[in-house]
């Protein structure tokens, strides 16, 4: 996935509050939208080298919006907006090995009290329901989720284990949007009941999966399958 959008590096400052943030452009202290109501705290530290994308609009009080930031050397990629993005592009060009067989690809498609990211039909008509969640916490290597609790997410692995209980395939991919991580596994100490949920899933033929990114300043990209740890 690449952004056709301009692309502009700026110092971090501070995070007021989920939305706003304020960077340093140039000598100019700016306010920019950030799209992810997650924590971030430890990406979003004072002086780190974020990355903008320009996004002009009459209805807009922000410019920019920040999509990235540098920990140390690894660039993350934090806009929540971009998994369902770079997973359908992933499912179009058949990167995601298990998913394959999978032809027809439906966005935001609701099955019970849900409303799952998306729905994927084979040939013969089998159905597949995915959800997909964003993964940027990071620690030595090891990338967890969520960073907060997180009970809509709770309630989605479960109603996936209704799914696959009414013969429809059901899984979960945790995009992990940076690359050069070790494995993943959930947040116990954040969320306990999501991990414990999660881990139930798996046991119930939920396919608990995750992938690794390709990230650059203008661009982000699956890339690898990476370890699972429940």
């Amino acid at each position: 996935m690449i952004f056709t959008k301009e692309i502009i590096k700026a110092q971090f400052i501070k995070r007021p509050n989920r939305f706003q943030a304020y960077v340093k452009i140039g000598e100019d202290e700016v306010m920019v939208h950030v799209p992810n109501t997650g924590r971030c705290k430890e990406i979003l530290v004072e002086g780190c080298t974020v990355i903008l994308r320009y996004e002009p609009g009459e209805n807009r009080k922000t410019k920019y919006d920040l999509i990235a930031a540098y920990k140390n050397d690894k660039l993350i990629n934090i806009d929540s907006q971009v998994p369902n993005k770079v997973i359908d592009e992933a499912l179009k060009n058949k990167k995601i090995e298990n998913l394959r067989s999978y032809n027809v690809i439906e966005r935001e498609k609701t099955y019970g009290n849900s409303r799952f990211d998306f729905r994927l039909t084979d040939d013969k008509g089998k159905q597949y329901f995915l959800e997909v969640k964003g993964a940027t916490l990071e620690e030595s290597g090891v990338v967890m989720f969520p960073d907060a609790p997180t009970e809509r997410g709770r309630k989605h692995i479960m109603e996936l284990v209704d799914a696959k209980n009414n013969n429809n395939g059901a899984g979960v991919l945790f995009l992990i949007q940076m690359d050069n991580v070790k494995y993943f596994t959930p947040n116990n100490e954040k969320d306990p009941e999501f991990s414990k949920a999660l881990k139930y899933a798996a046991e119930h033929g939920v396919e608990v999966m995750a992938y690794s990114c390709e990230v650059d300043e203008n661009s982000i990209t699956l890339k690898n399958k990476i370890s699972i740890i429940l």
